[in-house]
């Protein structure tokens, strides 16, 4: 008498197919999360760039906006001569997943740096 497992190997099939598909999703996920948080990171450098050319408020805005992911906050604040932008953004995701992605960057304002020479 001879036994056929091919009704095994479609039920270990139907349990690991769920696994691996959470797998690939979480990873997705983590790559998509990475790649906010790097453009969080350069919309920092580039306000920060726009205020240390003494670029007005607003355009120091724009200018890191634009490089920012979608629905992310900037923040900018003058501390003496350096001038420092902030952007904030979240990641969504299911329950824990879902995180605050952030990037800062401090920049010297060039009117008042002094000739060297």
């Amino acid at each position: 008498m001879r036994r056929s497992d091919g009704g095994q190997v479609t039920a270990e099939t139907a349990m690991a197919l769920p696994a691996l598909v959470l797998v690939g999703m979480t990873l997705i996920w983590g790559l998509t999360a990475a790649s906010a948080q790097l453009q969080c990171v350069d919309a920092a450098r580039a306000g920060a760039r726009a205020a240390a050319r003494s670029d007005p408020g607003p355009a120091v805005v724009a200018a890191a906006r634009s490089a920012a992911p979608a629905g992310a906050r900037v923040a900018l604040t003058r501390e003496g001569d350096l001038v420092r932008v902030r952007v904030e953004a979240r990641a969504t995701g299911p329950g824990p997943l879902a995180v605050r992605l952030g990037g800062e960057a401090v920049a010297l304002a060039e009117e008042t740096g002094e000739a060297v020479g």
